[in-house]
């Protein structure tokens, strides 16, 4: 049975492209619904020229009362019933509560080498502590921030004169590669990890 899929963005959704292109063919799921928590996020247009539904949850008006913006979250999920959600450039931190509701269904992709550098500047904390490899990690969701189990990880090579810039520019491409390979595996119930070496 094909699995359907939910992405969740907060920007330009490159990511989210690179999963929706993916989903065709003899792939195991297919695209039913992008959702953002920002209206005018550039990749609501590219998700709709792609045919796949969209829609936008402003978190602004719930200013600080995350419980009512999540549960606003979870009745759009459910009126698109999927079963894996991916979450894909999400900029907003989901709570204990969203995520058990979706236990296990939950991706998302990080940009550094799990269980290194949770959280954000991923790229300059790994040219600060003089790595000499960095890359991007899916792993499935947990209420702890960028835990879970590890479902693929992508390594390159830092480079002499690397800058937080150029190391984001060059991982880009290995996470347009790896997102789209774990979800396959995903989809059909594989988890065993992806590697991927750029």
């Amino acid at each position: 049975m094909t699995k359907r899929v939910a992405i969740l963005i907060s920007g330009g959704g490159s990511n989210m492209v690179a999963l929706g292109r993916s989903m065709t063919g003899d792939h195991p799921a297919r695209p039913v619904l992008v959702l953002s928590n920002d209206p005018q996020a550039g990749g609501l247009a590219k998700a709709a020229d792609m045919g796949i539904p969209v829609q936008a949850i402003d978190h602004k008006p719930f200013g600080k009362d995350r419980a009512a913006f999540e549960a606003a979250l979870h009745d759009a999920l459910l009126a698109a019933q999927p079963d894996i959600i991916c979450l894909a450039g999400f900029m907003r931190i989901l709570g204990a509560d969203f995520i058990t509701s979706w236990d296990g269904r939950i991706l998302n992709i990080h940009p550094s080498l799990l269980p290194k550098y949770r959280g954000l500047h991923t790229h300059a904390r790994a040219l600060e502590a003089g790595d000499t490899h960095h890359g991007c990690t899916v792993h499935q969701v947990t209420a702890a921030l960028d835990d879970g189990p590890v479902l693929g990880q992508a390594r390159m090579a830092v480079l002499p004169g690397d800058t937080p810039a150029t190391l984001a520019q060059r991982l880009l491409a290995l996470e347009h590669a790896l997102y789209p390979a774990v979800l396959r595996r995903f989809a059909a119930g594989d988890l065993r990890p992806v590697m991927l070496d750029g």
